[in-house]
């Protein structure tokens, strides 16, 4: 009798091990589903869609076949261009004082907006930018939409910077500063690059996010038919165009669009894949 009460509670517990094991491959096969379909989905409705003329072509009017979206692609590159150029500075700058200042008040009522900033609807950050760039300048423009986005990317690649530079080790100031480097010249020189891999990976994160965002740049950049590399006139985006021409009656244009959605959902996962690669040989290297 003594023995078999132990058998039977190693057996008890290996089968609620193995129900959790299996409950956790379900929840993560179920957690990848979604990509997976809309991936089939895309692929299905825009694969026969994509061709040489869909990244070189421009619209064709209604009632013509073809064509492409050459100046949805310019644009989406252009507003990323103009957004990193705005928001990656500000943030990791940001995310260096957040991180160097930990303790402060300051820092503390920083690092809480960023966070409640992060949290906001994307349409409420394009209303703010309609209301502050668009209407008091009384047309749509390239510019405003690059700003709107680098809203939404500074309090990302703040927080991320923060947190890479967090995992600096504390030795590496500390002998900095003895070698007689001034506080800013160790940040920049030393913390800054050391943990700049990661810093890297939140910022290409930062891309990903913002690459497909459709809500602000209806209340700025708008959208252009035309080929417009101007920043202060309407410009065209795949999230703009693949709206315009999902709602629109016409196939044609329904075709377009599932293969705009396919290109965008493309654009997407290789910016991911180029952040898990950097994360990677940042966190690999020491196994080369």
């Amino acid at each position: 009798m003594t023995s078999r009460a132990p058998r039977r509670s190693i057996r008890a517990r290996r089968a609620r091990s193995a129900a959790m094991v299996a409950l956790t491959v379900v929840a993560a096969l179920l957690a990848t589903l979604p990509l997976v379909l809309i991936l089939g989905l895309l692929l299905k409705q825009g694969a026969s869609s994509l061709n040489w003329a869909f990244f070189t072509a421009m619209p064709k009017p209604v009632g013509e076949t073809g064509g492409g979206m050459a100046n949805a692609l310019a644009g989406t590159l252009m507003l990323i261009a103009i957004a990193s150029a705005i928001g990656l500075p500000v943030g990791i700058g940001a995310g260096m004082y957040l991180a160097e200042h930990r303790g402060g008040r300051l820092a503390s009522v920083v690092r809480f907006l960023s966070d409640v900033l992060n949290g906001l609807p994307s349409i409420v950050v394009g209303i703010f930018a309609w209301q502050f760039l668009v209407r008091p300048v009384k047309h749509f423009s390239a510019l405003a939409g690059g700003i709107a986005l680098a809203a939404m990317m500074i309090p990302l690649v703040a927080r991320a910077t923060e947190e890479m530079i967090r995992l600096v080790p504390n030795s590496l100031r500390e002998a900095a500063l003895a070698l007689g480097y001034p506080r800013w010249r160790t940040s920049l020189t030393v913390v800054l690059r050391t943990a700049l891999p990661g810093i890297v990976t939140g910022a290409l994160v930062a891309v990903a996010r913002i690459a497909g965002e459709t809500a602000p740049l209806l209340f700025t950049a708008f959208g252009n038919q035309f080929w417009s590399t101007s920043l202060t006139q309407p410009i065209s985006a795949l999230p703009l165009q693949i709206f315009s021409y999902a709602i629109s009656p016409y196939e044609e244009w329904h075709s377009l669009a599932w293969a705009g959605a396919l290109v965008l959902l493309a654009l997407v996962l290789v910016i991911s894949l180029i952040a898990r690669y950097v994360t990677r040989s940042r966190f690999g290297h020491g196994h080369d």
